[in-house]
């Protein structure tokens, strides 16, 4: 790797709001890294002429050191569409090219060649209409760097909020929230708030999984026969984890104040909190991996695709978290 980083930017989903917002930031903003788009050059170019950017593609050499990107220029790493691509409407013929820019992303953080990956949003739906099992990109992730358990978190301002289940329906979060895993959770999430974020000891609030965590086992045992126990042995071994509180009340100035992170049990009981309160500033990163990986906290939003009115404010955070996790590791060495 340069003495510069180089971190990886893929365009998600080619017809969403990925290439205006890379397109965007790449006309205004010079970055103290090596930015390397991955994806179709073609539809960067001219949702760039069509939003009015002045946007110069720099063709990427992985293996040369070249003059810095100046502002209104980007490396291009060219993973082409099969289909022609129009800003709003989805093709399932580009699918598979969607996955090649992950692939590409992954392999060369794998290497080395890249020191993070920046990922703009897809659309989970098409990538499953053409035929290939989806769930996600943490999940997805997670198997081409063979991580074990990746664990989701995400942060608007100090509020750090981390999944002990991800993209699964609510019927099967209670089956999937088992002692192993769940101490896993806690361990990765721990772990990485140290090595990623320079947190020492950090400080975890756990959530319980039913109204009033459990009420002493009358709304549900879950608390009672696994999560109380993973937090007691926890803590016997000196993480500083406390819970299960009620979800209602812990995400409160209160708790909130001297927290380092929040683990909610599923998807849609920590996310709509941090959402409400940094939604496009909030930014996605996925912990448990090998490599850094950041992301959006927002969708395709095909509707806004070629407007002009996407909103860059979350990207341009995941890409700020990229490098500071970066520098602070070189820093670490």
């Amino acid at each position: 790797m340069s003495v510069r980083p180089r971190i990886a930017l893929t365009c998600g989903e080619p017809a969403g709001i990925g290439p205006d917002i890379i397109a965007t930031l790449a006309s205004r903003m010079t970055w103290p890294a090596d930015m390397v788009v991955i994806g179709d050059p073609d539809v960067l170019a001219s949702r760039a002429k069509r939003l009015g950017l002045n946007l110069r593609l720099r063709p990427y050499q992985p293996h040369e050191a070249v003059r810095p990107c100046r502002a209104g220029e980007i490396f291009i790493d060219a993973v082409d569409c099969p289909a022609p691509v129009i800003a709003g409407q989805l093709n399932v013929q580009n699918a598979k090219a969607v996955l090649q820019t992950l692939d590409r992303a992954t392999q060369g953080c794998l290497k080395g060649e890249f020191a993070a990956m920046v990922t703009a949003p897809l659309h989970k739906g098409i990538i499953n209409d053409a035929g290939i099992p989806f769930t996600g990109h943490t999940e997805y992730l997670a198997e081409l760097t063979r991580a074990p358990l990746p664990v989701m978190l995400l942060l608007a301002g100090r509020l750090r909020v981390a999944l002990a289940t991800t993209h699964l329906p609510l019927k099967a979060v209670s089956e999937a929230i088992t002692y192993q895993g769940l101490q896993q959770v806690i361990t990765i999430l721990a772990h990485d708030l140290e090595r990623r974020f320079g947190i020492p000891n950090p400080r975890i609030l756990v959530c319980g999984l039913n109204p009033h965590a459990g009420e002493g086992g009358h709304l549900g045992r879950e608390e009672i026969d696994t999560i109380i126990p993973v937090i007691r042995d926890l803590q016997q071994q000196g993480f500083n984890v406390t819970g299960p509180l009620p979800a209602d009340t812990l995400f409160t100035p209160r708790h909130l104040e001297t927290t380092d992170a929040v683990l909610a049990m599923f998807h849609d009981q920590g996310l709509p909190v941090l959402k409400y309160a940094g939604f496009g500033q909030a930014v996605n990163i996925t912990l448990g991996l090998p490599i850094i990986r950041t992301s959006v906290d927002h969708g395709t939003a095909l509707d806004l695709a070629g407007t002009g009115m996407a909103d860059t404010g979350s990207m341009s955070t995941a890409i700020q978290l990229a490098l500071e996790i970066t520098q602070r590791q070189v820093m670490a060495l």
